[in-house]
């Protein structure tokens, strides 16, 4: 599919100044303000900022040694489609973005519902800072298996060069959200995912676990229970809910593989394993572990009989 690493080669030559743009200017005005509004949010880290381009990367190496093979499942599904392709040209790039849009909440549903996956998306959420860079910061194994949530889009007759394309497109927007200098956008807060509500997503607070999973559109999150308003009286806190010991790239990538190994020590069964493998980060068989779920239920307990 040459076209499509053309263009993938021309998004990302008009893309890169844009972000390094945008950097800069975030940068600008962390600095540019008073000390005193400066301690009272995450500024810039060198080491953290470092720490997500090493991780955008790795991710990006194995999305190119990958690349042959999920395009090539993605093609063999395509043969196999069911719907001929969307005739009108504006609504086969606005079906695509909007199913593609669907596709990616449902990878992030899974990514924060199931530990495997978790395992993998954690290193996304790890820093306790939170800027333009974090959206670099990705999920280093994610490749391997993204275009899985895909393949429905290839069966109903997108070809996957543009399903390539639009997750590229998307993305752009996916990055530009990560930052705390944009407040409420008025009317878009009910169509699009803005600053606000990804700034709730990246939050370890109780009230804000696992919320807001869109990469463009907060209507899935409305449509299936997983929204939340940034809440005034509640600042984001971000980075994870048990931070890591350690803050090397190796053990930002594999600390949570790292407590899987752990509990598949205990003297458990078989199906207690696939337990802790496969339900929710913080499942544990005898409850002396929470899951988000959980840990928002007993808050809110907590807050009818306060």
């Amino acid at each position: 599919m040459p076209g499509t690493y053309d263009l993938e080669d021309l998004v990302l030559k008009l893309s890169t100044p844009f972000y390094l743009f945008l950097i800069c200017l975030e940068i600008f005005l962390t600095h540019s303000v008073d000390r005193d509004s400066l301690s009272a949010r995450t500024a810039y880290s060198f080491k953290d900022t470092l720490t997500n381009a090493a991780l955008m990367l790795l991710n990006g190496g194995i999305d190119l040694l990958f690349r042959a093979a999920y395009i090539g499942v993605l093609i063999w599904f395509y043969n196999f489609q069911i719907f001929a392709p969307i005739g009108n040209s504006y609504l086969y790039w606005f079906s695509l973005f909007l199913l593609e849009d669907l596709a990616f909440y449902t990878l992030h549903y899974v990514d924060h519902h199931c530990r495997l996956f978790w395992a993998v998306h954690v290193t996304h959420h790890s820093s306790e800072h939170f800027n333009l860079t974090t959206g670099f910061r990705s999920s280093v194994f994610q490749p391997l298996y993204r275009f899985v949530y895909f393949i429905p889009l290839a069966l109903i007759g997108f070809n996957p060069a543009d399903i390539v394309i639009m997750y590229s497109i998307t993305q752009i927007y996916g990055v530009i959200v990560h930052t705390e200098y944009v407040k409420k956008l008025g009317f878009l807060e009910y169509i699009f995912v803005t600053p606000s509500h990804h700034r709730v997503h990246h939050a370890s607070n109780i009230e804000y676990l696992d919320k807001n999973m869109g990469m463009c559109l907060i209507i899935w999150d409305k449509l299936f229970g997983t929204f939340q308003e940034e809440i005034p009286t509640v600042p984001p806190r971000y980075g994870l809910t048990k931070p890591t010991e350690h803050q090397g790239i190796t053990q930002t990538i594999f600390h949570e593989w790292k407590e899987i190994g752990k509990d598949f020590e205990q003297p458990v069964d078989f199906v207690t394993k696939l337990k802790f493998l496969l339900k929710a980060p913080g499942w544990s068989p005898d409850g002396s572990r929470q899951t988000s779920r959980e840990l928002q239920k007993d808050l809110q307990d907590h807050g009818k009989k306060a």
